[in-house]
């Protein structure tokens, strides 16, 4: 009977699972998208599932390190909320989309020009190199609807509304499905079909959410025209946020460059962990998004006791979490690659990555918890600087995997060091009161130190 209180539902884990359950199969559908693609190709082939892999990184890391225009657009918006200012919620919502739109427009045309030269940096084979080019470079048409879909889902997240992106993105993730079985096998177009399934159903989603948001914002009175000062404070408010992304990103890029050295089998294989990664970090980040709305909303309405209570209890749903997807990796990591390839040297290398992955996730639930707190209190500058220090401790022990020899699983053991890394810079930063400022904005009056 000890202890039987810690475990009640207070109204604090209400409120989130009410965000984090409908987050996390928006989120979930996302990697989805990925892990389509993924399973259609690996039966075309190793080349064109180690095309992917490389050229899906590029893609990944072009459209992750816009990331900031869901976070950042969320805190933003939940804390005018928690402040009482819907229409100025709306209105910074509004920016966001118009920034997301100009971003995407720009790395479109960047892409297309230089998706053979980025390839050819990995050093892959000259069979590699011409399909993942191929593939990226029709993927570029879709970078404004992604960059779109990150921005209007972020103002959602900011109003408490999880529901409306889940319905869009699921179904999305249906029609890419069946978009990239048509397209790969049914039309013929193989590598390139299924870029052209995912940038359709992308472009189809960013078109709903922003219909959604611009009907709000016409209902409360925002403004829609693009105020270039509006535009530009948002861009500020995310900039730290892209410096802290760019560090994850850095992180997995240099996986995947140093995949790239490794067998072929390898590198395949690394499509398939990453893939996963992908899965579950999306499945851990919901009580991430969770947090961020409510972190927002708590110190835009001034309500210290709130955010630390709530910050407490997310965390142990963080390691609940964790835990249950580590456990459940473990169990499923046998059988899990042959859903993606008949090739047992591929089999046998993702077994041993997805092992090392499924031990890391209890960790992993914290880091992610502690992430969206942080967002949350629009304390991106912390992040960016904790963000290079554990990058600097992940860059060389990846490279060392190059130069002693070590393969695929001890590539994935260096993400645990990284993990660990960040676990320990952001709970020294949770522990402190410097991140929590109060009102419509996080330049307000910081808490004093306990």
């Amino acid at each position: 009977m000890l202890h039987v209180r810690r475990y009640r539902l207070h109204d604090d884990d209400r409120t989130m699972f009410r965000l984090a359950v409908p987050a996390f199969f928006a989120l979930v559908s996302e990697p989805l998208f990925l892990l389509a693609d993924t399973a259609v190709i690996g039966f075309l082939g190793t080349a064109p599932l180690a095309a992917l892999s490389v050229a899906g990184a590029v893609l990944q890391t072009i459209v992750g390190l816009c990331v900031f225009l869901a976070y950042a657009t969320t805190a933003t918006v939940a804390r005018r909320l928690g402040a009482g200012d819907l229409r100025g919620a709306l209105s910074d919502g509004v920016a966001g989309l118009w920034l997301a739109l100009a971003l995407g427009v720009v790395l479109a045309a960047c892409t297309l020009a230089a998706a053979p030269q980025v390839i050819e940096l990995f050093g892959v084979g000259d069979d590699v190199v011409a399909p993942a080019s191929h593939y990226l470079q029709v993927s570029a048409a879709g970078i404004p609807s992604m960059l779109l879909v990150l921005a209007a889902t972020g103002v959602l997240r900011g109003l408490l509304d999880v529901r409306t992106p889940l319905v869009v993105i699921v179904a999305a993730t249906i029609a890419n499905i069946g978009l990239d079985v048509a397209l790969v096998y049914g039309v013929g177009l193989g590598l390139v079909g299924s870029a052209l399934g995912t940038v359709i159903a992308q472009t189809g989603a960013a078109v709903a959410l922003v219909a959604v948001v611009i009907h709000r914002a016409r209902q409360h009175g925002a403004a829609l025209r693009p105020a270039g000062r509006s535009v530009l404070a948002s861009a500020s408010s995310g900039a730290p946020l892209f410096v802290r992304t760019l560090t994850l990103r850095a992180v997995l890029v240099t996986a995947t460059a140093v995949a790239a050295t490794l067998p072929a089998a390898s590198l395949a294989a690394q499509q398939i962990a990453v893939t996963i990664v992908a899965l579950l970090a999306y499945a851990l980040d919901a009580v991430a998004i969770a947090a961020q709305a409510i972190i927002g909303r708590h110190l835009g309405a001034a309500d210290i006791g709130a955010t630390r209570r709530s910050t407490r209890r997310m965390i142990g749903w963080g390691v609940a979490g964790g835990t249950t997807a580590g456990v459940g990796l473990l169990i499923v990591a046998p059988w899990l690659p042959r859903l993606f390839t008949p090739d047992p040297d591929v089999r046998s290398a993702a077994v041993t990555a997805l092992v090392a992955i499924a031990l890391v996730q209890p960790v992993a639930g914290i880091v992610f918890v502690l992430d969206g707190v942080l967002i949350g209190a629009g304390d991106g500058r912390y992040l960016a600087v904790a963000g290079l220090v554990t990058a600097a401790v992940y860059v060389p022990a990846a490279l060392l995997v190059v130069s002693s020899g070590g393969g695929l699983g001890a590539l994935w053991a260096a993400y645990g060091l990284w993990m660990l890394a960040r676990g320990l810079t952001l709970g020294v930063r949770a522990r402190g009161s410097a991140w929590m400022r109060t009102g419509a904005a996080p330049t307000g009056q910081a808490v004093p130190a306990s």
